[in-house]
């Protein structure tokens, strides 16, 4: 995979009170990545740029939640979420 596909699939750490349990507990970390990237991706990128080894991916693909204001109904952009699970003794500091 060349670098730049790389940076692409990776959107962000996905920040939440269940992302931050599971990984105090079970060594795994969330990410938003992109619809179109796949499991042996996501390992590889986080790989590459955290330089951690990847044991598991699962993904998942959140559905966009539907608003309602006074001008009638909007919905927010479906996305897809990957937990990252990583070997023991490697680590991800998103703090610094």
């Amino acid at each position: 995979m060349n670098e730049e596909r790389m940076y692409k699939i990776l959107l962000g750490a996905h920040i939440s009170e269940k992302a931050t349990v599971i990984a105090e507990a079970a060594n795994q970390f969330a990410f938003k990545v992109t619809k179109d990237a796949t499991r042996p991706e996501i390992k590889e990128a986080v790989e590459k740029i955290y330089g951690v080894v990847v044991q598991g991916v699962s993904t998942l693909n959140v559905k966009g939640k539907v608003k309602r204001n006074a001008r009638g109904v909007s919905k927010k952009p479906s996305w897809k979420k990957a937990y990252v699970r990583l070997a023991e003794g490697h680590d991800i500091d998103f703090s610094s």
